[in-house]
């Protein structure tokens, strides 16, 4: 699983689209990874060197030039003057951005666990029910206990082969999709994303909870919802609600003010996923009482985690879904991009589709004859 929601924490506005899509979809090229929040009374003696500061104003710090809607070229050229290691301010909020992979994977792998306490933004804090999640969870007992249901059943070698049969049928179908396009369409560009959203999110739903669905009674919406509605509660919504940005995560001293739209939209956004998820957990609640398992990860939670709360065990399932779904979408959709523009890249790719095939490891699956497609150069993730 790609660790797209473990560095989003209280950006400013735009910034944690850089974590659910950009981040992932630099790739090698510049990866960064923000631990906020570190009161000045906190720090303890250091022999550590004093790390650069980019100079910002009084009380809003660097936040006013932040406002770039791709916010990783702004910290790239700040990496250029500063170095891959520097400090900003978000308001109140100190930050460390690391730009570099070498320190990212120091940060990230070596030294985990003495960096992993995260003080989550509003919007954050709502969408995870205050980090009941993999992703966003400390570096303690809890974490370790749900990191290892999920890579038992779902991202593990033994369970990547279990789900095997699921990731089979979603390459079958995307390469069906991609034939019939370059047959019907020779010249026209690929909409890589209508293609991979719908696939993929029918294989989190398969490993989350045994099937996909068409449509979904939701007794406490009181409506039936298509699948379409599904996504957009499940997915879509959250992802734009995690960039939402309530400005007294900046200003704490001014959290006495209210903020009742900010709040109200996030409620109602967290209020509906749950209904969804809920009603998608009964239907399968029902299934297994009649006797019937399949290897999904809510059966597995519900054998083997059985210490887990319904809150908690509820939000492990949406991370799986959610997670599929965008991460690996936006991943996705950046490496196609970048393959069709790079004519060296191209030439791999023609001798390898000469033996019919062209394997992207990284995501999990494979794209068929990927030479016979085309994209337009303007809809990259990342841009120019």
């Amino acid at each position: 699983m790609d660790a797209v929601l473990n560095i989003q924490a209280t950006l400013p506005v735009g910034a944690a689209i850089a974590v659910g899509g950009p981040a992932i979809a630099l790739g090698g090229l510049s990866l960064w990874f923000l631990k906020g929040y570190v009161s000045d009374h906190m720090r303890g003696p250091s022999n550590l060197p004093p790390l650069p500061e980019v100079p910002g104003v009084p009380l809003l710090g660097n936040l006013l030039q932040m406002k770039e809607k791709k916010p990783h070229k702004t910290f790239l050229k700040w990496a250029e003057t500063y170095g891959p290691i520097y400090s900003i301010k978000a308001g109140y909020n100190s930050m460390v951005v690391l730009n570099s992979n070498e320190v990212a994977k120091e940060a990230m792998v070596t030294r985990y666990p003495s960096i992993s306490t995260r003080k989550l933004s509003k919007a954050l804090k709502i969408l995870t029910c205050d980090k009941a999640m993999v992703a966003m969870s400390d570096y303690d007992e809890f974490h370790k206990t749900v990191k290892r249901h999920i890579l038992t059943n779902v991202l593990g070698p033994n369970a990547q082969k279990r789900h095997r049969c699921h990731r089979d049928t979603m390459i079958e179908n995307i390469s069906n999709q991609f034939h019939a396009y370059s047959k019907n369409y020779p010249h026209g560009a690929v909409n890589f994303r209508k293609i991979f959203e719908s696939e993929l999110f029918g294989l989190a739903m398969k490993q989350a909870l045994g099937k996909d669905v068409e449509n979904l009674y939701v007794e406490e919406l009181g409506t039936t919802l298509s699948r379409e509605e599904i996504f957009r509660v499940l997915v879509l919504d959250p992802m734009e609600g995690a960039i939402e940005v309530d400005w007294r995560d900046f200003f704490p001293y001014l959290k006495w003010i209210p903020n009742r739209g900010f709040e109200k939209r996030l409620e109602q956004m967290h209020n509906r996923r749950m209904a969804v998820m809920n009603a998608l957990i009964r239907e399968q609640k029902i299934r297994i009482a009649s006797g019937k398992e399949i290897n999904c990860y809510l059966d597995y939670l519900l054998t083997e985690a059985k210490t887990l709360s319904n809150n908690e065990m509820t939000m492990l399932l949406w991370e799986a879904i959610i997670e599929t779904s965008d991460t690996t979408l936006v991943t996705t959709e950046w490496a196609m991009y970048e393959l069709a523009k790079d004519q060296k890249r191209q030439v791999v790719c023609s001798l390898l589709s000469s033996r019919n095939t062209l394997s992207l490891g990284f995501t999990g699956f494979e794209i068929y004859n990927t030479t016979l497609l085309s994209i337009q150069s303007g809809s990259s993730p990342l841009g120019n």
